[in-house]
C-alpha cells in the first residue's frame, strides 16, 4: 500500500472508529482494558482477560527472568492503552502504530504518554518496517493487529528483527480458527455486510488487503523462516462470551473464532 492509500485508509479508519464510540479520553481512557460503563463495556470485558493474560504469562515471566525493567514494543497500538498500562509497572514501552489520529491512534495516546513521559513513548510507523535497530526490545506483542499484515511472514520477520534473543514474541487479540473453511466464511461474511457496517468508507475499508485471520497452520508456516515456534496460553473469558460456539452450532452458523494468547520465544 503506497502512502496516500495509506493515508485514506487510515482517514477512513479513524472515522469509523469514532462512528463506533472508540473515541476515548479522560477517566475513560486511563480506565482501559477495564472500562466499567458504555456500550463498548462487554467488549472491554473480553480484551481484559486478553490483557491480563499477557502480562501474567508473558510480561511478569520475562520481567523475572530479566531481573531488570522491560523495554516493550506495543505493535498496532491504537491509544497506546497497552503500552501504559505496562509502563504502570515500571516498564520502558514504545507504541508503534500507523495511524496518529485523536480518536483512537497515537494522537490520543499523547495523554497516556503525559502520566508516565520517562516509561512511555510514541513512533508512528508499521509492523512491515519497524523503524528500531535489530534486538531492541524484550517483548514485541501484536496488540489486536497481526491480522491487519498483508504479509505475515514479513511481519514476523520484522517483530524477530528487533527483539532481543531470549525475548518473546505474543499475539493478542486476533482471530484465530480452526480451518481455513471458518475464517474464509467469516471474510465472505464481511465483504457482504460490508457497505452496511463501514457506510461510505466501506470500498476503502475493504479493499486494504490483509490476512485477515489466522490458523495455527498459517502462523507455523509463516514463522518458520524466522525460526518461532508458538504456544497457546487459553485465555477463559466471560461466560457468555465462551457459550458462542455452542450458540453458533445451534443456529447452524459457522465456528466463532477465538483469541487466545500466543507466546514464540525469539531463538
Amino acid at each position: 500500500m503506497n502512502d496516500a492509500a495509506l493515508d485514506r485508509f487510515a482517514f477512513a479508519y479513524a472515522q469509523h472508529r469514532e462512528a463506533e464510540g472508540r473515541g476515548y479520553s479522560g477517566e475513560d481512557l486511563l480506565s482501559l482494558p477495564y472500562l466499567a460503563k458504555g456500550p463498548l463495556a462487554r467488549q472491554w470485558a473480553v480484551r481484559a482477560r486478553s490483557f491480563d493474560a499477557f502480562m501474567k504469562h508473558v510480561v511478569r515471566p520475562q520481567r523475572a527472568r530479566f531481573g531488570r525493567p522491560l523495554r516493550l514494543l506495543d505493535l498496532g497500538a491504537g491509544n497506546g492503552w497497552l503500552s501504559y498500562r505496562a509502563a504502570l509497572e515500571n516498564n520502558d514501552t514504545i507504541a508503534l502504530d500507523v495511524r496518529s489520529d485523536e480518536v483512537d491512534g497515537l494522537g490520543a495516546a499523547a495523554a497516556l504518554v503525559e502520566r508516565v513521559p520517562e516509561r512511555m513513548r510514541c513512533i508512528a510507523g508499521s509492523f512491515d518496517s519497524i523503524p528500531l535497530n535489530d534486538e531492541q526490545v524484550d517483548i514485541a506483542v501484536f496488540n489486536a493487529s497481526l491480522h491487519y499484515s498483508s504479509n505475515i511472514q514479513c511481519t514476523l520477520a520484522e517483530a524477530a528483527r528487533v527483539v532481543r534473543r531470549g525475548g518473546a514474541i505474543a499475539i493478542v487479540d486476533s482471530p484465530f480458527y480452526r480451518s481455513e473453511q471458518d475464517g474464509r466464511a467469516m471474510v465472505a461474511e464481511k465483504q457482504r455486510d460490508g457497505p452496511k457496517t463501514f457506510g461510505e468508507h466501506a470500498s476503502v475499508l475493504l479493499g486494504r488487503r490483509s490476512i485477515e485471520f489466522l490458523t495455527q497452520k498459517r502462523l507455523a508456516r509463516a514463522s518458520a523462516p524466522s525460526g518461532l515456534r508458538w504456544s497457546r496460553k487459553r485465555v477463559y473469558y466471560p461466560f457468555w462470551y465462551e457459550l458462542r460456539p455452542f450458540t453458533a452450532a445451534l443456529l447452524g452458523k459457522r465456528p466463532p473464532s477465538r483469541f487466545d494468547l500466543w507466546i514464540a520465544e525469539r531463538p
